[in-house]
């Protein structure tokens, strides 16, 4: 940590300590102009449009016809068999290294502004990076091959090292070609037949309207691939990465968030080498304050079970899908502590916090005291304050919350969880910020719709205000220590080469998976 002239340790700014860390009092936003290609027709991703709701169309057909993603992996598989690739799946090339850092992005792939924000945050903090791991949906819509030009290699043509990654629901929606054509190298011909045990009507109805994926042309992917002369060639879809005193462990959850047997028998493979372990995967086991299972294809046995089992020596989860940041510091029964991070938020919209009921050890393994979120549940209540004006109540107001006033209203609705910032606490409430806090609370915090379960969707925004509440991870990795930071990226220009840091922990080794974590930054 930095040090002062008086040897003392300044605070770091962060939406923790400050409204300006926030983004609230930023003096003007971060210039994009150099960021996208010169010829790149600049465009907002938009969920209302109902070109991205087509194209992932396969979302809903998985689920109403039948999911074909375990039959499909199974292919992919066996196509990057046939190569002669190791099937252990596992990445050596950082293995003899004492140290190193890495980022994770979750769910990145949106290629509008809300993703090129966070680009220059990156840059500034980029010093030892080894390799970049993408969680969940590295293409938005539906993974596209065509999409990666300006999603994927021009974005983050300048990050050092390979860039390794796990497909989200999203990457499938394409039958994972682009994913498996850009990160793994695979070639579609050498798959098996494709099965087909559905019935005719299904069969029928499945061939109308299931979207196929795009050709991909030689001479396209040649000048996509230029853009990262370092490619990461990962074997397959779920892989492990071996560090020197630890294991990263990715799963594909697909579309409905399950494990096939094929893979989950390769996981407690995986799960019983000698080494302590990081999971990564596409949904969270632990988000909005509860717990979720992922379940293995075809079995009572659950994904969540291998981790928590103490004899596989897992330290951490971190997952995607959920566009914002969390952590709860989870105490299992033999006293070990799991850190289940969700890192959803390095492009696509930013999803709602404040829904995020109060932690309990009960409902989520840990409590109030112990759990972060980013952004704050205040600044969540006053970002979204003014979408739902903007919705709902035509600009004029009504429904929208100072951000001076929103972290007092939501310390109130948490029964006496004091707002982090001393400016904060003790702040009046307004009579219209109470009219609006009665307007807002009933309205969902999920949705129904033909596509998309999530109403924080319809609320997607890049704002040319500030602030984003994009966030990343860096993770660095020294003998027996394992520090972890979250960082904002907040579309401000002043955060853009000097980031908030929003959350900071340093965890170190007691014993064969058992881990004491301290909090660095409060």
């Amino acid at each position: 940590m930095p040090s002062s002239d008086s040897g003392q340790t300044p605070p770091i700014e962060s939406s923790r300590t400050s409204r300006g860390g926030a983004g609230w009092a930023c003096k003007e936003r971060a210039d994009l102009s150099q960021a996208y290609r010169p010829d790149f027709e600049r465009t907002q991703f938009s969920w209302i449009n109902p070109k991205p709701l087509w194209d992932s169309r396969n979302d809903r057909i998985a689920r109403w016809v039948g999911d074909s993603t375990d039959d499909e992996r199974k292919r992919w598989i066996e196509a990057q068999r046939r190569k002669g690739l190791d099937p252990s799946f596992t990445v050596t090339n950082f293995a003899d290294l004492d140290e190193l850092s890495f980022f994770v992005l979750g769910d990145p792939g949106e290629g509008d502004d809300s993703q090129y924000h966070v680009l220059g945050p990156l840059h500034a903090t980029k010093d030892g990076i080894a390799f970049t791991y993408i969680l969940s949906d590295v293409i938005y819509p539906a993974g596209d091959v065509h999409d990666y030009y300006d999603k994927f290699f021009w974005p983050y043509q300048k990050l050092p090292g390979p860039i390794y990654a796990i497909p989200g629901n999203h990457d499938w929606y394409d039958g994972l070609h682009g994913f498996m054509i850009n990160l793994c190298d695979a070639d579609p011909d050498l798959r098996p037949p494709q099965r087909r045990d559905r019935s005719r009507l299904k069969r029928v109805f499945f061939d109308l309207t299931w979207r196929e994926a795009s050709e991909a042309m030689q001479e396209e992917l040649e000048e996509m691939h230029k853009l990262r002369p370092d490619p990461s060639n990962q074997p397959a879809p779920y892989f492990a990465i071996e560090l020197k005193e630890l294991l990263v462990v990715g799963i594909d959850t697909g579309i409905r968030g399950v494990v096939d047997d094929e893979q989950a028998e390769w996981l407690r493979r995986v799960s019983k080498l000698p080494k302590d372990k990081i999971l990564m995967t596409g949904k969270p086991m632990v988000v909005d304050a509860g717990r979720k299972t992922t379940e293995i294809s075809g079995t009572k046995e659950t994904v969540n079970a291998l981790v928590d089992d103490p004899a596989h020596r897992y330290i951490a989860v971190m997952g995607g899908d959920i566009h914002n940041y969390q952590r709860y510091p989870v105490r299992n029964e033999d006293g070990r502590v799991v850190q289940h991070i969700v890192s959803g938020a390095a492009g696509a919209y930013t999803k709602a916090t404040h829904k995020i009921p109060k932690a309990t050890v009960e409902n989520c393994g840990c409590d109030e005291a112990d759990f972060r979120c980013y952004p704050r549940r205040g600044d969540s209540l006053a970002a979204y304050s003014v979408l739902y004006d903007r919705k709902f109540g035509l600009g004029k107001g009504l429904f929208r919350i100072p951000y001076e006033e929103a972290p007092e209203i939501m310390s109130r609705r948490l029964e006496g969880v004091d707002p982090s910032r001393e400016a904060d606490q003790g702040e009046k409430i307004s009579k219209q910020a109470r009219r609006a806090e009665r307007l807002i609370f009933p309205l969902p915090g999920q949705g129904i719709g033909p596509f998309h379960d999530n109403f924080s969707e319809f609320l997607d925004w890049n704002d040319p205000d500030p602030p984003l509440f994009k966030s990343f991870l860096k993770v660095d990795v020294r003998p027996g220590e394992l520090e972890i930071r979250c960082y904002g990226a907040t579309g401000c220009a002043e955060h853009a080469d000097d980031p908030p840091l929003e959350d900071w922990i340093r965890g170190t080794r007691e014993s064969e998976g058992r881990w004491k974590w301290d909090v660095l930054l409060d």
